[in-house]
């Protein structure tokens, strides 16, 4: 009797699944077809004093073409894992659903959570095997965020994010992903150096607040960034991560937070 390994990935190929496809003909099919493929931007995550707040703006893009306002791009893979993805919705989602379910394959098939090396190994391998997609335009780079309740007394929140080629990088205070990151890249390192609060010190509303105006003003300068739309309640997906596991801030509480620390009222 064969021992489970517990690598979902491997059991795939075995039964003849490969997540990675041949791309050779992409280019050539888009070119005749005039064909835009569908992106979606932009993405942040930043520690703050409970954890980790991880949040994506609804817009998807193809060239210069709105696609659709409510596109998530904050996606939960176990209770204490999101991952959020700038960039091909179609193969984001691929990668969330394999992660997901490798997750939960090694939970059940060896009776443990997979680590944390093992989740990022994990993510790794599946940005790897899809770098010919990516060099064709169909790529994505994600943002793992995952609450680590080994490390430390009472764990603490982690950011990682990811190269086309799968590298890993963890960053200590924040991270931003997709074509409105040039835009509140710097404004996040001006926070959190010479802000009154840094970022790992902010309490929810704070963190809210901060990633709700960074997100406006990438809607601002990047036309394929979306900010909040009044008229539908569009708002941007936020979400948590702590000891207490992963939140959805509801619609409710991101309107209370808007109307008091962000829109401007001009007398």
């Amino acid at each position: 009797m064969t021992v489970p390994s517990g690598d979902f990935l491997d059991l795939l190929k075995t039964h003849g699944y490969e997540f990675h496809f041949d791309s050779s003909g992409l280019e050539r099919v888009s070119k005749e077809a005039n064909l835009e493929l569908t992106e979606g931007t932009t993405v942040v995550a930043v520690r703050y004093k409970d954890g980790v707040m991880i949040a994506g703006d609804r817009r998807a893009t193809a060239g210069n073409t709105v696609m659709y306002d409510r596109a998530d791009k904050v996606l939960e893979l176990d209770e204490y894992s999101i991952i959020a993805v700038a960039g091909s919705p179609a193969i984001a989602y691929e990668i969330a659903r394999t992660l997901e379910h490798s997750f939960q394959y090694f939970r059940r098939s060896q009776l443990q959570e997979l680590s944390l090396e093992g989740k990022l190994r994990m993510l790794s391998r599946l940005i790897r095997e899809n770098f010919p997609m990516a060099m064709q335009g169909a790529g994505v780079i994600p943002i793992l965020a995952i609450y680590d309740l080994q490390s430390g007394d009472d764990g603490d929140g982690k950011i990682f994010f990811y190269d086309a080629l799968g590298a890993q990088f963890e960053v200590s205070d924040f991270a931003t992903s997709g074509s409105g990151s040039v835009w509140i890249r710097g404004v996040l390192y001006h926070l959190n150096r010479w802000g009154k609060i840094p970022l790992a010190k902010m309490n929810e509303n704070q963190a809210i607040t901060n990633i709700m105006k960074l997100l406006e003003t990438a809607s601002e300068y990047d036309a394929a960034t979306g900010g909040y739309n009044s008229r539908s309640a569009i708002f941007p997906t936020i979400k948590t991560i702590t000891r207490n596991g992963i939140a959805d801030l509801q619609t409710e509480k991101l309107r209370q937070v808007y109307e008091k620390s962000v829109e401007v009222k001009f007398a």
